[in-house]
């Protein structure tokens, strides 16, 4: 396969919505096809402590990546300060990316060319729907200086595939992950009385049906109430319903199960 026909059978798996090891998986299969050893298509963040959103993919040397995240090198990273100034793809081995390299930023490429990370292309990565607009960036590898330059603008595309539809559901996964943990949880007694409230029953019928002190129907209301952030029991009932915490079927089925309870006489 030539480098647009890997293009187009990656962009393919991308729009089926496959999962980032499997998308992850194709663009090294293809990479290797076109003669690059290594990747990193990355949000520009702390590996060891990325936001939930970040994507942080790559086939580094274990030990380069161990050393990049343990020396905070991502925060001088010669390679990322130069992608989140410039829309264009870059090599690190020209005049014009080398001429403004700080003496330490000469020394982080000189120890990533150690271990094979050398003569690397970049493709600047910009998509402001990413949570957060994380700036981020896919370098390549090559394996040699006689790869064919259609290759080069292969990575361009695929990169940016990769990124916006790993980018996107983790975005997604988080999004939900934050609901859920902003979302107030009521407990099961609060549950409880709010679904018979929301059929009309008062405090004292809801303690008969509960077996509960009518007192005690009433503190769960009120501490439902302040978990939902409402003043009145028909919000609290409005916002239950709405978020699933409590459905009207729920409600008949509990009211028969509890008309069998012996009501308390006190």
């Amino acid at each position: 396969m030539d480098p647009f026909d890997w293009t187009q059978l990656f962009i393919e798996r991308c729009e089926h919505s496959l999962p980032a090891p499997a998308l992850t998986a194709t663009f090294q299969q293809a990479l290797e096809h076109m003669g690059f050893r290594h990747f990193a298509c990355c949000s520009h963040v702390d590996p060891n402590n990325p936001p939930q959103s970040a994507v942080v993919l790559h086939n580094y040397p274990d030990a380069w990546a161990g050393t990049f995240a343990e020396r905070k090198l991502y925060q001088c990273d010669p390679v990322f300060q130069r992608a989140e100034r410039s829309l264009l793809p870059f090599r690190w081995n020209t005049p014009e990316f080398n001429a403004l390299l700080t003496l330490p930023q000469k020394r982080i490429l000189q120890e990533a060319a150690s271990v094979g990370i050398a003569h690397g292309y970049t493709v600047p990565i910009h998509l402001p729907w990413t949570a957060g607009a994380i700036r981020a960036s896919c370098s390549v590898i090559p394996d040699s200086d006689s790869i064919d330059e259609r290759a080069y603008r292969a990575v361009q595309v695929m990169a940016t595939y990769l990124y916006a539809a790993v980018g996107y559901h983790q975005s997604l996964r988080a999004a939900r992950e934050n609901s859920l943990q902003a979302t107030p949880v009521l407990s099961v007694r609060e549950r409880q009385c709010l679904e018979l409230a929301a059929q009309g029953k008062t405090d004292w019928d809801i303690s008969q049906l509960l077996g509960i002190s009518e007192n005690t129907v009433h503190k769960h209301i009120e501490s439902a109430k302040r978990r939902l952030g409402v003043s009145t029991r028909i919000q609290a009932v409005v916002w239950a319903v709405q978020h699933r915490e409590i459905c009207f079927g729920d409600v008949v089925q509990l009211s028969h199960i509890v008309r069998t309870r012996r009501p308390m006489t006190h």
